[in-house]
This record gives structure tokens, sequence and C-alpha cells, in this order.
């Protein structure tokens, strides 16, 4: 499975497109532009896999460092701070690191109809 199987290949480019600058990176704006706010939990679990590179379950500061290079191979690197931001929004247990669960729960927090769809798979 590939991230363009998820998300159209224009709206990715024109995501990375948008924060080229160093510390320019927002999560929120990235979803949106990039077409992951719109998806389902499961299609944000796959991306959630895909960017697992070791597939620990866990998306860790090393591996979000090259969080845009998975979107986009020449994109640039994200910064510390942007690094540390991200983790610590969807960090869900502060142990420095991403899980799936605190992963989809950032998309959660940005869409109330994911979440409400999340809700019924949960309690189902």
């Amino acid at each position: 499975m590939s991230l363009t199987s998820i998300l159209s290949a224009e709206a990715i480019d024109n995501a990375v497109k948008e924060c080229q600058a160093p510390d320019s990176f927002c999560y929120k704006k990235f979803f949106k532009l990039c077409g992951l706010s719109s998806k389902t939990p499961q299609e944000i679990k796959n991306v959630f896999q895909i960017l697992d590179e070791d597939n620990s379950g866990y998306i860790e500061e090393s591996e979000l460092k090259f969080f845009l290079q998975r979107f986009v191979p020449s994109a640039r690197t994200l910064t510390d701070a942007e690094a540390k931001s991200f983790i610590s929004a969807a960090d869900d247990d502060n142990d420095g690191r991403i899980g799936a669960e605190g992963w989809l729960q950032s998309y959660l927090f940005f869409s109330p109809l994911l979440f409400l769809e999340f809700q019924a798979m949960v309690l189902s």
C-alpha cells in the first residue's frame, strides 16, 4: 500500500509545498491540504502503518523527522521543534512517541464527523 492509494498525488504535493520553509509545518493544515482530514478512521490507520517504518506500532521522533519525505521524497525534514510539537499533539500517553490511537485522535480532534464515525466503530 502506498500513500497515493489513499491520497491524491496532487493534494500531497500541494500540502508539502505549503510547508517548505523550516518551522512552517502545521499538522492540522497539512492534514487538511493533503486530504487526510476527510478520510475514514481505517484509511487514517492505514496511513499510520505506512509511516511507521519499523512496524513497531509507534511513530518515534526519528521517523517523524522524515514525515514529509514519506509523502514526497524530495521534501525537507521536519525541524526538531516541529517534530516535538507534532509528537506532543498526538502523544496520548506522554511516552515521546505516537501510537496508532494517538495518531487517530489527532485527526478526530480535527474532524467532528470523523470523531462520530470513530465512536460508532468503537461502540459497535
